[in-house]
């Protein structure tokens, strides 16, 4: 009876389960603000931003038509409908699979480059774990639960480390911003619209991933870029996504400035070293006393000697190599070298 009771109340008053979401800096991978931030979460869809690296990676030429086995009959859910027999470009499932959410595009990409989908997701779990991602675990290139109702799992952080690799990807960062596309195959033509809306409402938005099942709820990463500012933002079990992506990277592109932590022109220079570029990082006023310098010099090193780190309350975020400098030339012998050349 206790029973029966109690899924009466749930069925009345469902369990408000509450979001998770996080904003990071992707320069630095750091996190700036969020809650939930650890907890382990079915991902759907936003799975295809690994799915899409993995292909990149491990893949010479994106331009390769191949033709579409009937692996892609296993497919449901979102579909771009390719068919049996068909030939497109390796690039052009990309884009349906990251325009449209493509599960046929998915399973075509994973059993091209995997082999399988055990295969690919292997690649999947390895590259996950070579980019710092802890706490995450790939079945498949789709996102989709299986009849068991497993699916992807990850957290928040873990998929805002995942896109402050990927926006690196000049590849997939062109991929993900692309509102439009169409393409033509030898079967029929394709004319594709980017599903996340935040690419149209947000002016700063520079790429994403959408992601929905009925167990995991809306699921969503996107990254946006103002003031040279580069944030991340990803909110699993979510109801209002996208409106809350635009507010959180409003506040946050308000509360944060980009700080000049090492002045290029004349760090080390009195000790005959240098490092090839400025160092910016992202900071609250309130943090830049706790902004640590640290200088290792190596004393085998060949091109470098050594390595600068950049770290706040005590963690490093940033470290870049430190170099001898060069002497400058005297007049005479830069005349000398100029008229050496000819």
């Amino acid at each position: 009876m206790k029973k029966v009771i109690l899924l009466f109340f749930l069925i009345l008053f469902p369990l408000n389960v509450k979001a998770s979401i996080c904003v990071m800096d992707t320069d630095t991978k750091r996190l700036l603000s969020g809650y939930g931030e650890e907890e382990v979460r079915l991902i759907a869809s936003t799975t295809k931003i690994m799915t899409s690296l993995v292909v990149i990676n491990n893949v010479d030429d994106l331009n390769k038509e191949i033709e579409v086995t009937d692996d892609v009959l296993k497919s449901f859910g979102s579909g771009i409908y390719i068919e049996v027999g068909e030939h497109i470009k390796i690039i052009d499932l990309l884009y349906g699979l990251m325009l449209r959410s493509g599960n046929d595009a998915a399973i075509m990409l994973a059993t091209y480059v995997g082999g399988s989908m055990e295969g690919f997701a292997s690649l999947m779990n390895e590259t996950a774990k070579s980019i710092g991602m802890k706490n995450t675990k790939f079945i498949n290139s789709s996102g989709l639960e299986n009849d068991k109702g497993e699916g992807n799992t990850s957290t928040c952080y873990d998929m805002a480390i995942l896109m402050s690799e990927a926006v690196k990807n000049e590849t997939l960062t062109k991929i993900m911003s692309t509102k439009h596309y169409g393409v033509q195959t030898d079967y029929k033509y394709y004319d594709w619209y980017n599903k996340n809306k935040l690419l149209s409402e947000y002016k700063y938005t520079t790429g994403g991933k959408t992601g929905y099942t009925e167990k995991a709820y809306r699921t969503l990463v996107t990254s946006a870029t103002k003031d040279n500012k580069n944030l991340a933002v990803v909110t699993l079990n979510e109801k209002d996504d996208f409106e809350k992506h635009k507010n959180k990277y409003e506040e946050t592109f308000k509360k944060y400035k980009i700080t000049n932590v090492v002045d290029a022109k004349h760090f080390l220079k009195k000790e005959g070293y240098e490092v090839k570029k400025d160092i910016n990082m992202l900071l609250l006023d309130s943090e830049i006393k706790d902004v640590d310098i640290k200088v290792t010099y190596l004393s085998d090193a060949l091109n470098r000697a050594g390595y600068v780190e950049v770290s706040l309350k005590g963690k490093v975020y940033i470290k870049e190599n430190i170099y001898k400098r060069e002497k400058e030339k005297s007049i005479l012998t830069r005349i000398r070298d100029f008229f050496k050349l000819f």
